[in-house]
């Protein structure tokens, strides 16, 4: 059950690292006994880390283990943040983030998650454009922006792409341009190259950061201590191959 566990932790994503809370390590263990009560404990890489960011992914994390149709009663904490007890009482009640931050919140997550999802998009069509770049250093900047989806490779790289585009609601169709902004217009090409070098600051940035919480989470817990990255008598399933391309 613990494998289930996991397994559905693996889609619930740092909206700004986009990758999900198992790779990073951010799940400090999981409890699971005979009832179907299961009970997880994340800490992040400082104590610190947005509150908005962190009750996103422990939400996200209690929605996904409640959807299994063996669980019975499912607890989320947070540990070691400085909102730790407000996230965990708002968690344990189903108060939503308005009801468990009142004042402070001063909007619902979806926009936020909205917004990240729409820099993921980003990054995901940069790593494609730039490998056909690699793969033909000859072809001008220009011509990416008649580049379709079915001149893609069939890939893990394109599929990170089609996966973005749905989050949030670009079609994915084989003639679908790829270098498209986040309601779906392309770009003049003129436009292309400055385009296309926003869109690898974007892939950078977020690359770069999750590169940097890593080592903080390596820092800030010297034991290791993730369920999701160490080695397991029961468990033999490898996260460590997952990446921002998933």
């Amino acid at each position: 059950m613990r494998d289930d566990v996991l397994r559905a932790l693996d889609v619930v994503i740092d909206p700004e690292l986009d990758e999900p809370i198992t790779d990073l390590g951010f799940v400090h263990t999981v409890d699971v006994d005979g009832n179907g009560d299961v009970e997880v404990h994340l800490r992040l890489p400082t104590s610190f880390c947005a509150p908005n960011f962190a009750y996103l992914m422990a939400s996200d994390a209690k929605d996904v283990l409640v959807a299994l149709d063996w669980t019975n009663e499912v607890t989320v904490e947070l540990d070691d943040h400085h909102d730790s007890e407000i996230i965990n009482t708002g968690l344990a009640a189903d108060a939503g983030y308005r009801g468990t931050f009142r004042h402070e919140a001063d909007d619902g997550l979806e926009d936020l998650r909205l917004t990240f999802q729409r820099k993921a998009h980003t990054a995901a069509m940069e790593r494609c454009l730039t490998a056909l770049l690699r793969a033909d250093p000859a072809r001008p900047v220009e011509e990416l922006g008649r580049v379709r989806i079915a001149d893609l490779p069939d890939d893990a790289v394109r599929d990170s792409l089609l996966r973005r585009r749905a989050a949030i609601g670009l079609p994915c169709t084989a003639e679908d341009l790829v270098m498209v902004d986040h309601v779906g217009n392309g770009y003049p090409s003129d436009a292309v190259p400055t385009a296309l070098r926003r869109a690898r600051s974007t892939r950078i940035s977020i690359e770069g950061n999750a590169h940097f919480c890593r080592g903080l989470l390596r820092t800030r817990y010297v034991d290791g201590g993730s369920e999701s990255l160490s080695a397991t008598t029961d468990l033999e399933l490898t996260f460590s191959g997952r990446n921002a391309f998933q």
